[in-house]
């Protein structure tokens, strides 16, 4: 039975945002869910004005507000993890290695990875849509050889990895910080095919039934079958995301 809680998770269908339900479901925590526009940047948890952003009630009964994804996992694991399902002792040599992983994801592979995906989403509107002023190759090229380069990291990894996980013998944070990403490589522009580790490994992960539930919070997870999508079912998603992106541009220069 799902431990109760007051944990109340703010988030949309994004890498980070499903790492958080992910983990949610990993820990077997009942939690509500608000799905967030973040078109209308109507998210006030997090004073970024992004997520996920999460609340919760702490023993001395005051509410706790987090935001930043690798803040709220560590929280998460920290306070409800006891049994350490997808963590290790603190101070235990992999619990720093869990850390390592995680500040990775957060520092390098997310932001990468979706500065490519923003990129490229520009360069398609600029062909199909003619939203964007210009394509820019030099940053679409830079940003996916980095994320390719990174997911070369990844593999290295999990070639020498017994368990097939990042870290010692189970599935941790480390992987579930970094799965939504490698989910979406294809959206990037990132052929899977060329890292059997690393596709081994999403694939993995993915028969977790804690992950299948997770990664659909708070709507489907399609970024595995993104190679699938119709042209308007694209067109779509791409004129969504170009639109918020401008949005949010024209918001942050005043």
């Amino acid at each position: 039975m799902a431990q109760r809680t007051d944990i109340h998770l703010y988030t949309t269908q994004t890498p980070n945002g499903i790492k958080i339900s992910i983990l949610l479901e990993e820990l077997g925590l009942k939690y509500q869910t608000t799905a967030v526009e973040i078109t209308k940047n109507t998210q006030k948890i997090n004073p970024n004005g992004r997520i996920p952003a999460l609340t919760d009630t702490l023993e001395d009964g005051q509410t706790v507000k987090l935001f930043e994804s690798g803040s709220i996992m560590q929280y998460l694991v920290d306070r409800y993890d006891k049994d350490h399902r997808v963590s290790y002792p603190y101070g235990s040599r992999e619990h720093w290695e869990v850390n390592n992983w995680l500040f990775w994801q957060m520092g390098g592979l997310g932001p990468m990875q979706g500065f490519v995906r923003c990129e490229k989403r520009t360069s398609l509107l600029t062909k199909r849509l003619g939203y964007a002023p210009e394509k820019i190759q030099y940053g679409i090229d830079r940003y996916r050889n980095e994320t390719r380069r990174l997911y070369g990291v990844m593999e290295t990894q999990l070639q020498k990895s017994r368990s097939g996980y990042l870290v010692g013998d189970r599935c941790t944070v480390a992987d579930i910080s970094c799965w939504g990403w490698v989910a979406a490589a294809a959206g990037s522009g990132v052929n899977i095919a060329e890292f059997p580790a690393l596709k081994e490994w999403r694939d993995k992960l993915l028969a977790r039934p804690a992950v299948e539930k997770g990664r659909n919070v708070p709507s489907p997870h399609k970024a595995l079958e993104f190679d699938k999508l119709s042209g308007g079912e694209m067109k779509k998603t791409f004129e969504s995301a170009s639109q918020w992106i401008q949005a949010s541009m024209k918001e942050d220069s005043k």
